[in-house]
């Protein structure tokens, strides 16, 4: 029984959230609400980002070192498939400033505690999967181009895409295949996360919510995917530093996001 639980929740049904309308104006709200969280203590969340400039610094000099160079964008792309995931801690923090508890940065390993931590991990892997689906499709697509070999340095990638046959052809196809991906991970996991921190609803459940919250929002919510998108290739082309300050007010915003597609636990119960 404990692996049905981890798939469909503790109840003896599945509790099916109920989900709301929201606009694309709600995101600009949902972003600023993200921010105050991070501002509140930006010391201690820029901490706890710092790992990701830091991956993203390792890579850099992985590929620059064992010439790997044609992973660099689908590796910083990736950054959007495992957000939902390692943004866990920042929305804990964002769910006890608003129960008016305490927030002080160790709270972010508090998920580790969480009740639903088994259903977390198993939409995790589930992650990890797409994850490594993306860096196998996007190495097939560049070999399917252009061979084996790999350029030496990020110049000769460049000069690679721009001059050489089959180079536009590979950031074209490169981009919508990473596009497919990003999309499958938003479907799937846009408030999958939240969801299992705030109730145990079990995998399947949280996997679900989230795909209804996209059908019955497709336009704010395929918007919020290109707003992450697009923050996080600006965050990794500066240096990957920005990715410090980026990924934690995203990550924040995300529960507020929460908080507006999915109607309360309370409130249901109350009907």
């Amino acid at each position: 029984m404990a692996h049905f639980h981890v798939i469909a929740g503790t109840g003896d049904k599945l509790d099916l959230p109920i989900i709301r309308s929201i606009t694309v104006a709600d995101l600009g709200d949902v972003l600023r609400r993200g921010a105050a969280d991070f501002w509140e203590r930006p010391s201690h969340y820029a901490m706890l980002a710092i790992i990701y400039p830091i991956i993203g610094i390792v890579l850099t000099v992985w590929m620059n070192g064992y010439h790997t160079w044609p992973l660099l964008y689908p590796l910083i792309g990736g950054f959007a498939l495992i957000g939902p995931f390692a943004a866990l801690g920042l929305y804990e923090i964002s769910r006890r400033r608003e129960l008016g508890l305490d927030t002080s940065w160790r709270h972010a390993f508090g998920v580790l505690k969480s009740p639903a931590i088994g259903a977390i991990i198993a939409v995790a892997a589930m992650l990890l999967v797409v994850f490594t689906l993306w860096l196998t499709a996007a190495q097939a697509l560049y070999e399917s181009l252009f061979g084996a070999a790999t350029p030496q340095t990020l110049g000769g990638l460049m000069a690679q895409i721009f001059t050489e046959p089959g180079g536009i052809t590979l950031l074209l196809a490169g981009t919508l295949l990473g596009a497919l991906f990003a999309l499958f991970t938003l479907c799937t996991t846009v408030i999958a996360f939240p969801l299992l921190l705030d109730r145990d609803v079990g995998a399947f459940v949280a996997v679900e919510t989230s795909f209804r919250a996209v059908l019955k929002n497709p336009l704010p919510l395929l918007a919020w995917g290109f707003v992450v998108g697009a923050g996080l290739m600006l965050g990794a082309a500066l240096l990957f530093v920005g990715l410090a300050i980026i990924i934690p007010i995203f990550g924040h915003a995300t529960w507020h996001l929460y908080r507006k597609l999915v109607e309360p636990a309370s409130a249901i119960r109350g009907l």
